[in-house]
């Protein structure tokens, strides 16, 4: 079972600690304000208010001990860059760290950061990625340029299969799965035939996506 610190809990950290205890997490969170803890009380295992710009509070933790520390705290940069870097010197496995723009995640990255999040932006560009093509039916952000998309068929994949369509080749796209009622094929073989009504999860650039929607 991973074990996972999160430092800040607006929002964001809210839907983090649900979610990761949806996937049966230890989850330790932390805020200076108690009463943003309370009703995560039952998706935890330990809650602690505390100021995570002091060294001392964090090294009572035992930073190294957690799979992941994320910083989720919004409004207030300089302590987002503070917490970053001490948990850096402190020994952290992993720093995901929640930024507004780039400008802040190119700091972020610099003093320790692992990763850098952008909820809101990140769902903006799912949302205005999805709306502006009707064969895209939703997006996922990765690393870097990278996303996961859920896609309708381009018409002519119909009745032909991965290998005929030298897929990854032709669009530079990984199909990681086809869904149809209900059903999900993983990782589908390279004879897998193109289906009417069935939605495809790939991973790729949104311009190699747009190229092979049409």
């Amino acid at each position: 079972m991973k074990s996972f610190l999160i430092i800040g809990l607006g929002t964001f950290g809210h839907h983090l600690c649900r979610e990761l205890a949806k996937q049966k997490c230890e989850i330790m969170i932390v805020d200076s304000r108690p009463e943003v803890l309370e009703d995560l009380l039952p998706y935890v295992v330990s809650a602690k208010i505390a100021d995570c710009s002091n060294e001392e509070v964090l090294r009572s933790f035992d930073i190294p001990s957690f799979d992941a520390c994320f910083v989720c705290i919004g409004g207030n940069f300089q302590y987002s860059l503070e917490i970053t870097s001490l948990l850096k010197d402190l020994g952290a496995r992993k720093i995901f760290s929640k930024a507004d723009e780039d400008i802040q995640a190119k700091f972020l990255r610099r003093i320790g950061a692992d990763e850098v999040i952008y909820p809101e932006l990140d769902a903006a560009a799912s949302i205005a990625i999805s709306e502006s093509n009707d064969s895209i039916f939703d997006c996922i952000p990765l690393s870097g340029e990278f996303s996961v998309y859920e896609i309708e068929p381009n018409e002519k994949w119909l009745g032909k299969t991965i290998r005929e369509l030298n897929f990854r080749n032709t669009y530079n796209l990984n199909i990681l799965g086809a869904v149809q009622d209900g059903m999900i094929n993983d990782m589908p073989s390279i004879d897998y035939v193109f289906k009417r009504g069935e939605h495809l999860l790939v991973m790729g650039r949104d311009a190699d996506i747009r190229k092979a929607v049409g």
